[in-house]
């Protein structure tokens, strides 16, 4: 790790306060990088246990906790005027906000409360040692998100993580602005949520993972408490049942509904380069094999299955999406596939819910017309999975963005890597996870066609908080920014180099987050 000289070291003003005159945005640890920012060149304003602070009781909660954690510094909360203010004041563009910070005052005003949690995470990261004390830079900030969708995904499937790691996770992704969880529930290794309605499926089907790891499942007490959590942080859940592959572990609870796997040279090759054994029906599967299992997709109990399990989710989960899955399903006949996922997402949507489905479900016909298409493919795409993904966008609906290549976060960063895999395209370097742009994956798809971007973290290799830490960051900042930033040529800041220099700034905020993040040797880290 490198160490590099504080920007604001020699800059200190009368009574303490910093000039800002030497302050650009590259030397601001600001990721996302705002749309727009002004540094005004006064003095910034000097934050300590005695500074005030007034505004809406969980906006004013997130302060006091992003400034303590920060900082050390607990403010003091005033019922009038303040020092920091924040407010809200409809009318402005959904998550958009406002901060001005000058000598004697920070305001943020929000659009709504979304904003003004975000404009609190953007002062967080404003916040500076400068000598013995705490400043924030003179600066404007007008900013608001460029996309509506800014997801993170979690595989609790393939290794089960407590609710402690899930909510930690979720305040890390909600510290740069990402609103949305995506937890993948169910695989072949294990079944991760309690139904009432099938109640053998964590009874039978929860106690193993990858390597014949432990696994576990989310109570229903459980999946409230995360998702009141999310909430909490202005994110929305979305809980992923795959179907109709990815369903060995169904087997083990409902064997009536399961094919026998599909054995092809490609499960042989994966069980002979990564161990373990050929799965069988009846018998836990802890393997990384893909695609062998199918639920039988003629059998009207099948679908009585579906009814189920998403009309019982849709009841415990707020937010508007339930996802069906619908990727790599090599075991089921195409049209097969295609008869389940439109069956399966019209199910969905007579629930009161969008469906969201990987782009293979794009090749359907009668896919219902509402469900999302999340692209799981390359920078550059191979196979056909650019033409799956534009059926969405024809039907109407729009797609989300997780180019494996770029913001998968399981994939190695380097070589050397003891966690990830490297299947797609090899190792991604944190240079690699910033240089895409959104609007150029897909020929023909523009910022419209786009609901948002998801940065997926499966694992496989993945065991505990710390290995999430380590695979996530700094790459995860990268998914930030492609999300909430303008896009690429748009903004001068958005930029490899200045995207280099900002995360730089932000290991001593992660350290007292206590993010146990990978010191990449392509980061010329700033430490305190």
């Amino acid at each position: 790790m490198q160490v590099a000289v504080d920007p604001l070291s020699g800059c200190v003003g009368q009574n303490g306060a910093i000039v800002s005159a030497s302050i650009t945005p590259e030397t601001l640890a600001l990721v996302p990088v705002p749309a727009a920012l002004e540094v005004t060149g006064g003095t910034g304003f000097a934050v300590t246990s005695a500074t005030t602070v007034s505004g809406p009781t969980d906006a004013t909660t997130a302060a006091l906790s992003a400034i303590a954690t920060r900082t050390g510094v607990t403010p003091v909360v005033a019922d009038g005027d303040a020092a920091l203010t924040l407010a809200i004041t409809p009318g402005g563009a959904p998550e958009s906000y406002r901060l001005e910070a000058a000598s004697d005052s920070i305001r943020i005003v929000a659009a709504d409360a979304a904003g003004l949690f975000y404009g609190v995470q953007t002062l967080a990261q404003l916040l500076t040692r400068t000598g013995d004390g705490w400043h924030v830079p003179a600066v404007i900030i007008d900013d608001a998100p460029r996309f509506a969708y800014r997801g993170v995904m979690l595989d609790v499937a393939r290794h089960f993580h407590p609710v402690a790691t899930v909510k930690a996770y979720i305040d890390r992704a909600a510290s740069l602005k990402f609103n949305a969880l995506h937890l993948h529930l169910t695989d072949d290794q294990g079944w991760r949520i309690e139904l009432h309605s099938r109640p053998e499926l964590t009874a039978r089907a929860s106690g193993t993972s990858v390597g014949g790891d432990p696994g576990g499942f989310y109570t229903k007490a459980d999946y409230r408490e995360i998702v009141e959590y999310a909430a909490s942080r202005h994110m929305i859940v979305v809980p992923e049942i795959d179907m109709p592959g990815h369903t060995h572990a169904v087997g083990l609870a409902y064997p009536e509904l399961i094919e026998e796997p599909v054995l092809s040279d490609h499960i042989h090759e994966v069980v002979k380069t990564y161990g373990g054994e050929l799965p069988r029906n009846g018998t836990p599967y802890d393997g990384m094999a893909v695609g062998f299992s199918s639920l039988k997709i003629h059998s009207e109990a099948t679908y009585d299955f579906v009814a189920d399990v998403f009309g019982e989710l849709a009841g415990e989960t707020p937010g508007p999406y339930l996802h069906l899955g619908g990727d790599e399903a090599l075991g089921t006949d195409p049209a097969d596939f295609a008869a389940f996922v439109s069956r399966a997402s019209a199910i969905i949507a007579d629930l009161g819910k969008t469906p969201v489905a990987w782009h293979e479900a794009g090749a359907a016909a009668g896919l219902h017309d509402e469900t999302i298409g999340q692209y799981w493919g390359f920078v550059t795409p191979t196979d056909g999975m650019d033409d799956k993904a534009r059926a969405f966008v024809r039907a109407g609906a729009q797609l989300i963005l997780s180019p494996a290549d770029a913001i998968y976060l399981d994939m190695k960063p380097d070589a050397d890597s003891p966690l990830g895999l490297v299947w797609a395209n090899g190792p991604t370097s944190v240079e690699r996870s910033y240089a895409w742009e959104p609007s150029d994956v897909i020929g023909g798809i523009t910022d419209a066609d786009i609901l948002g971007i998801e940065a997926p973290l499966w694992t496989e290799t993945v065991a505990t908080a710390r290995d999430i830490d380590q695979l996530a960051f700094p790459r995860i900042a990268s998914a930030a920014e492609a999300g909430w930033s303008p896009a690429t040529g748009a903004h001068p800041e958005r930029t490899w180099e200045s995207f280099r220099a900002r995360v730089a700034g932000l290991g001593p905020l992660w350290a007292r987050m206590g993010v146990q993040f990978d010191a990449s040797s392509e980061i010329d880290w700033v430490t305190e």
